[in-house]
């Protein structure tokens, strides 16, 4: 509708009250600069189709396409596993993965909905969430077992994984994960995820200062070039249709896992100081000592720094790292 229309449309209703007259007038006024945002988010969104090209391999899934960097070498395959929201998984991480790519193969998984990956409208139950996993890395020609690397809500997905295929396993080395009891009382805000999902697809997401200011480009090793791209999934690939699913399902999700007394697989847990995670600080500590005490072969190792650790104390966690999977080798033996 233009301008001309609108103001036509106005003097056709014969507007006499004055106060009526000023809430038409505003009305009208972000009418048309809704449609101007949107117009602008379009054109910005063409220019950067340029710089959005997948920078892992395209694999099907389902008749779908999904991201999946693999970089490296070595005996450990460390898979790294986004936390809810993450717009791009590849270059969130890929600070960290460039500290262990020489002694590992490092292989990012961006699930749908999420970085170069497609949207979809399947379910995210967690039965479908990891049957994708598998699905990808099988047909990038990832062959494990694993060492899963989660962030944030994905250590639902990673604990899950460990408890149905303990064989595809080796180890889970949590950078600042949920676990089971994060999610206990968790009701999403369904107005809020409304409110986001509106701001992100009309382009009024490019208008709120540093929004795209991630983690990653504050305190990463990210090439200008990088930042620039990150910027651009991050209008592209905020408050995906995926990433709403999952977190309308974590509580059942969350609910579905077993005992941690029976989970076998060897655990490193990185915890931030619980800022930036969406819950109480102390809350969110807890919920992690509480996990990692009741865990047969689990440690846990506190960091002073706010919830994307792997962005901030990247050269710690690589070091932490090589120490323990140096353990998980000898003890292997």
């Amino acid at each position: 509708m233009s301008f001309a229309s609108l103001c036509k449309w106005k003097k056709s209703i014969g507007i006499k009250s004055k106060r009526l007259e000023v809430v038409v007038n505003v009305m009208l006024l972000l009418i048309v600069l809704l449609v101007g945002v949107i117009g602008y988010n379009k054109y910005m969104t063409n220019k950067e189709n340029n710089m959005y090209k997948s920078l892992g391999k395209m694999v099907k899934v389902n008749s779908k396409c999904m991201s999946v960097y693999v970089e490296g070498s070595g005996d450990k395959i460390l898979v790294f596993m986004s936390g809810s929201g993450t717009c791009s998984p590849i270059l969130d991480f890929m600070t960290l993965a460039r500290e262990l790519n020489n002694d590992y193969k490092v292989v990012i998984v961006e699930k749908f909905g999420y970085g170069f990956s497609d949207t979809t409208n399947t379910k995210r139950s967690l039965e479908v969430i990891l049957e994708e996993y598998r699905l990808a890395l099988k047909a990038a020609g990832v062959e494990g077992p694993y060492v899963l690397l989660p962030h944030s809500m994905s250590g639902i997905e990673a604990l899950y994984w460990a408890e149905k295929h303990p064989e595809e396993i080796e180890g889970i080395i949590g950078l600042d994960m949920a676990v089971k009891e994060t999610y206990a009382d968790f009701e999403p805000n369904t107005a809020f995820l409304g409110m986001g999902t509106f701001v992100a697809r009309t382009g009024i997401l490019r208008f709120i200062p540093g929004a795209a200011e991630s983690d990653a480009i504050k305190y990463g090793n990210l090439t200008d070039k990088e930042q620039d791209m990150y910027r651009a999934i991050f209008y592209q690939k905020t408050q995906t249709s995926n990433m709403v699913n999952e977190i309308k399902r974590i509580k059942n999700n969350a609910n579905s896992l077993g005992s941690y007394e029976e989970l076998n697989t060897p655990v490193l847990l990185f915890s931030s100081n619980g800022k930036g995670t969406g819950f109480e600080p102390d809350f969110w500590k807890k919920c992690q000592k509480d996990f990692i005490n009741k865990v047969p072969n689990g440690q846990m190792i506190e960091l002073k720094c706010s919830h994307y650790i792997h962005d901030i104390e990247y050269k710690k966690i690589a070091e932490e790292i090589n120490i323990f999977l140096d353990k998980q080798c000898v003890s292997d033996e």
